[in-house]
């Protein structure tokens, strides 16, 4: 489903089964809120801007120190669609990944899951 907010940014629902990479290759998983699985992408529950994503296998380095990646935080539109109060991820929702000391690292890369959405 493609979503267009009044200021004319548009995205995908971003579902828990989407791909979300950091800039390395390391991978997070998108989470949903619990209790939200009354909004599925073909029987998955949509992806929220909630809790932080984790990355794990992140490879990055920085003059040989290990600097991975670990986490992916979330700062979508005011006016995007919530789920319990809680805004839905878009594929183009502005997101930043951060080191565990929260040094930003760049934005992750969203290969959302382009499938029918169902609110029941």
């Amino acid at each position: 489903m493609s979503r267009t907010n009044g200021r004319g940014a548009a995205g995908h629902l971003v579902g828990a089964g989407a791909v979300i990479s950091c800039p390395h290759g390391g991978r997070a998983s998108a989470v949903s809120v619990p209790g939200s699985d009354a909004v599925l992408l073909d029987g998955v529950p949509v992806s929220t801007a909630g809790p932080a994503h984790t990355v794990v296998g992140c490879p990055h380095t920085v003059r040989g120190v290990p600097s991975p990646c670990t986490s992916v935080h979330w700062t979508p539109d005011e006016d995007v669609v919530r789920i319990d109060g809680v805004p839905v991820l878009l594929d183009t929702s502005a997101a930043q990944c951060f080191t565990a000391g929260l040094v930003p690292q760049g934005p992750p890369v969203v290969a959302p899951d382009r499938r029918g959405v169902e609110v029941g």
